[in-house]
């Protein structure tokens, strides 16, 4: 969730001298890359699969866990597992590792036995950690302001979003009907922010060099669309069926400042898409100073500007905040590291789970292809539509592999095809140029080739246990957490998602 805060209340003058920092913050960076300040820290950087993983809590009758504090005193290690915005939330750390030879078996290892050990040492709370992208046992109780986590920072956002919007936040989601049923709606008010914790996910990063900044990030911006279809695992919340991949409406309403007066005179949403191609990083974070007002204006005494002209490598700090509260899918980062800035894409699209080997084939396919894109002799974006991939996002997450989406020279066509016969051989090419090795390119993209041709991601296949049950009698509570018990079972087996019968 971000960088935590020192202040405790805002007053009007911190917003007005908030936004003045922001701008020097942008005017900073544009120093820096106008002065080649990056090139040292940056120059040819080594590729690195970095990841984040957030993690719902439940206990033995799958039912949410409000327990993440206690279950993080249990694990003991700060340094990988933090807090998350909801009680039932807790978030991994991966430490980044080469995307080189065989070195993602290795990564894959070690992300289990942390899982095992986490495990191990919280059931004596009656709670594990599941990995999947909406908790389907989630009710809207446990959406309440009660749920979130006791941390200033959460505390503060929910009051500052709802500050405002100044009324309670609608959440409205038109489902996809089940085998055999009709379609449902999910129509509810909330009076907190937690329906966004619901959202739990898996946050890729990537670092580039500024000149290359752009190519990449509008390259994830044309694979957003299929990156959800092919890895949609958030089917149901508040006992209804909704989108393949729920997590992209629910977030979008879960944090939405707008009115509904305010959305009809077109003022940005805070999760956003964007609206354009970009030519360079700044692009993305004068937009962000422009048209989003501060939620947590929290300001430090250090002007970036002076740092730069003795000689220094400024934080940004209310740079790194501001971005912190708009919640682009594709989002730029600015970050320091051994005193050296540096620029990353943090890919926000893509569901957590359902297995390890699952969660690495997403990251495999995601870092090939776009490697692939952005090598590419004509640049995908400069003949597709924006509005045909931001179209693409919502359309996959809907449908999940049933989408239609459109891709340029193609046309229109089914997602499943278009992986299968034109975005698995350029994954293949990114990730061999990239150095990872045959055998761990097999691996990976076997599994999302075995996705494509067996037709079931996680939410297909939560889908369809849910109506084989509920035709078999059960209702729709007792077919959740049934459905949502197996799940952990085949989480913890660890075989692929198309494998699970």
């Amino acid at each position: 969730m971000g960088a935590e805060v020192t202040a405790r209340e805002f007053t009007r003058a911190d917003r007005r001298l908030f936004r003045k920092k922001v701008r020097s913050c942008v005017d900073a960076m544009k120093q820096m890359l106008d002065g080649g300040d990056f090139r040292d820290a940056v120059d040819k950087p080594a590729p690195l699969l970095g990841m984040e993983i957030e993690f719902n809590l439940v206990n033995g009758d799958m039912a949410p866990a409000m327990s993440n504090r206690e279950v993080l005193e249990s694990i003991d290690d700060a340094a990988v597992f933090q807090t998350e915005l909801g009680q039932f939330n807790v978030e991994m750390n991966v430490e980044p590792g080469p995307l080189t030879g065989d070195a993602t078996f290795e990564l894959e290892k070690k992300l289990r036995a942390s899982l095992d050990v986490a495990d191990a040492r919280i059931h004596a709370h009656d709670a594990e950690m599941v990995m999947i992208g909406m908790l389907p046992t989630l009710q809207l109780e446990h959406l309440d302001r009660e749920w979130i986590t006791a941390n200033p920072r959460y505390e503060l956002l929910n009051e500052q979003i709802f500050t405002a919007r100044g009324e309670d936040i609608e959440l409205d989601v038109e489902g996809v009907a089940l085998p055999g049923s009709d379609v449902e709606i999910l129509r509810a008010d909330t009076n907190s922010v937690v329906p966004e914790a619901a959202c739990t996910s898996m946050q890729l990063h990537l670092r580039v060099a500024p000149e290359e900044f752009a190519a990449h990030w509008n390259a994830a911006q044309c694979l957003a669309g299929v990156q959800v279809a092919l890895a949609a695992n958030s089917p149901f919340l508040a006992g209804k069926a909704l989108w393949h991949e729920s997590r992209i409406p629910i977030f979008e309403q879960a944090t939405d400042t707008r009115t509904f007066e305010l959305k009809n005179q077109g003022v940005r949403p805070r999760v956003w898409f964007g609206e354009r191609w970009i030519h360079s990083v700044l692009d993305l974070f004068e937009e962000n100073s422009r048209y989003f007002p501060a939620l947590l204006p929290d300001v430090s005494d250090i002007d970036p500007l002076e740092v730069l002209a003795v000689g220094g490598v400024p934080e940004l700090s209310e740079l790194q905040m501001h971005n912190g509260t708009v919640y682009r899918w594709n989002r730029p980062v600015y970050d320091c590291s051994d005193g050296k800035p540096h620029l990353r894409i943090e890919n926000r699209v893509l569901p957590a789970g359902p297995t390890v080997v699952d969660i690495m084939a997403n990251a495999a396919f995601y870092y090939g292809t776009v490697r692939a894109l952005v090598n590419a002799e004509r640049p995908l974006w400069s003949h597709m539509s924006f509005h045909a991939a931001e179209e693409n996002l919502h359309i996959g997450a809907k449908y999940g592999l049933d989408a239609t989406l459109y891709w340029p020279e193609i046309g229109w066509v089914g997602a499943d095809e278009l992986v299968l016969r034109r975005l698995l051989p350029l994954a293949d090419e990114g990730l061999a140029d990239f150095g990872l090795s045959a055998a761990a390119r097999d691996r990976y993209l076997g599994v999302i080739e075995g996705r494509c041709l067996n037709r079931q991601t996680g939410a297909a296949w939560q889908r369809e246990h849910v109506a084989r049950a509920e035709a078999s009698g059960a209702d729709r509570s007792t077919a959740l957490t049934g459905m949502l018990r197996g799940y952990v079972e085949n989480m913890r087996a660890g075989d692929p998602v198309h494998t699970w019968s």
